[in-house]
């Protein structure tokens, strides 16, 4: 299944899901000493190894982060050669005054957004769907 390309209908059927929880983007060097069930996402740069996990899991590892973030997925199974879906929703937050770090993953998008922002951006994200 490659996922569904067709932007209105992945504007329309997009579903926005808030997953509980603070989320924070950290970087390391190495993942010694860490659990990868306890990694959201990782994506290795030249500069290190970037980490996006449960805030009380970079607490205990005495990781540091610059702001607490709440995790949307937007539920349709988007296909990674979707074009316009990125774009659509970075705008309308955008246009809200409202920051958003973007995780494409095989089956959906994921959104990262300030926690203080998390209910504004729930409602931009359903008007998709009106």
């Amino acid at each position: 299944m490659s996922g569904e390309k067709d932007l209105k209908k992945l504007l329309k059927s997009m579903k926005p899901k808030h997953n509980v929880g603070d989320y924070v983007f950290c970087t390391v060097e190495s993942l010694e000493n860490i659990a990868i069930k306890d990694i959201v996402m990782s994506f290795t740069e030249s500069e290190g190894i970037t980490l996006i996990l449960k805030k009380e899991i970079a607490d205990e590892l005495k990781l540091s982060y610059s702001v607490v973030m709440s995790w949307i997925t937007l539920t349709v199974h988007s296909s990674l050669e979707a074009v316009g879906l990125t774009a659509a929703f970075a705008k309308a937050l955008s246009d809200n005054n409202i920051s958003c770090n973007v995780v494409a993953a095989f089956y959906h998008d994921h959104i990262f957004v300030n926690k203080k922002d998390t209910d504004n951006a729930i409602t931009i994200l359903n008007k998709f769907s009106e």
